[in-house]
């Protein structure tokens, strides 16, 4: 199958076609209009079923692989690491938009990559909703920090009280949304009651993996799930004499790794398999932030148990495999 490269930014996309041994370049806008170019550009040369990839780049690849879909293409979404550690392994130099496309194109073609469809419309809402919220605690973070400081002059003092108020209006006001879409879908309301079952895990934190996990429960194993949010632990060794420190990978979803941190925190005092497992690794001589990250992989194990097997958490159950 002839496979499409696709290199996009926020105002256009460069796609790379590759056709056996030949290469056709074209750029186009990011937008619908520009989509039905493609479509154009792509029946031109005789193409009507395509293998297309493009990188996970922000919000912007999600329309055109959204169209690239519909029309029956396969849609292949990677990494953006994926495919620097390609370009590497060609100890390729020049980077443009049309060299990178192209670059895409060739990975493509070298891999077995898994197919990418969209999200249904439900997840996608609660996926928007979710990453607001989140975007919204951490803006009045940065001012609440900001307002300690003993410099700032009155009236930015009470500018940043105002803009901090305005912000817990504005995340009562998202919560509550969260919960009515979730309320309003039976089968995200079952699985929300089942996550927020397990001591550490609420409202907020639930919404946060069933929306960034919105298929977790078709992962193979609970290695999966924390390797997919970038959980599992990396080791630094070669030969003999080099031990490095053992370090959470950190590839994968940033948002699940950031929603987790605090839960895992308070699950180590209020959740029996938490409790335990830190104990344990306490007495081993862990430092404490790898104990954490031991904490955030363990609620993410216990979420995908309790989503996969439809029963709560059960204490007695998670002791015997802490």
């Amino acid at each position: 199958m002839d496979t499409l490269g696709i290199d996009i930014s926020k105002l256009d996309f460069h796609a790379a076609l590759l056709q056996g041994d030949r290469v056709a370049k074209k750029s186009f806008p990011n937008s619908e209009k520009g989509f039905v170019q493609l479509d154009a550009w792509l029946r031109n040369r005789k193409v009507h079923k395509i293998s297309t990839c493009m990188e996970a780049t922000g919000a912007y690849w999600y329309a055109l692989a959204a169209h690239l879909f519909e029309g029956g293409h396969s849609v292949a979404v990677v990494n953006p690491r994926r495919i620097k550690a390609f370009a590497e392994s060609e100890l390729l130099r020049s980077k443009t938009d049309a060299v990178d496309a192209a670059l895409i194109a060739r990975f493509a073609a070298t891999q077995r990559l898994e197919p990418w469809k969209p999200l249904p419309p439900e997840i996608v809402e609660l996926q928007g909703l979710a990453r607001h919220l989140e975007f919204l605690k951490r803006s009045r973070t940065q001012h609440a920090l900001r307002s300690q400081n003993p410099n700032l002059p009155t009236s930015v003092k009470r500018s940043t009280k105002k803009l901090i108020h305005e912000f817990d209006v504005q995340i009562a006001e998202l919560e509550r949304a969260i919960k009515d879409h979730i309320d309003r879908h039976p089968d995200l309301k079952t699985k929300s009651d089942l996550l927020n079952s397990i001591p550490g895990i609420g409202d907020t934190t639930a919404a946060t993996i069933l929306s960034e996990m919105p298929t977790i429960t078709e992962f193979r194993s609970s290695q999966a799930v924390a390797a997919y949010a970038g959980l599992s632990p990396r080791l630094h060794q070669s030969g003999t004499s080099i031990r490095g420190k053992t370090r959470l990978s950190k590839i994968g979803n940033s948002r699940l790794r950031r929603a987790l941190y605090m839960p895992a925190v308070v699950a180590m005092r209020c959740n029996p398999t938490l409790k335990a497992l830190s104990l344990r690794l306490a007495a081993a001589g862990k430092v404490p932030m790898v104990i954490v990250g031991a904490m955030m992989r363990k609620l993410l194990t216990l979420a995908y148990g309790v989503l996969k097997s439809g029963k709560p958490y059960d204490p007695a159950f998670g002791l015997q495999h802490a």
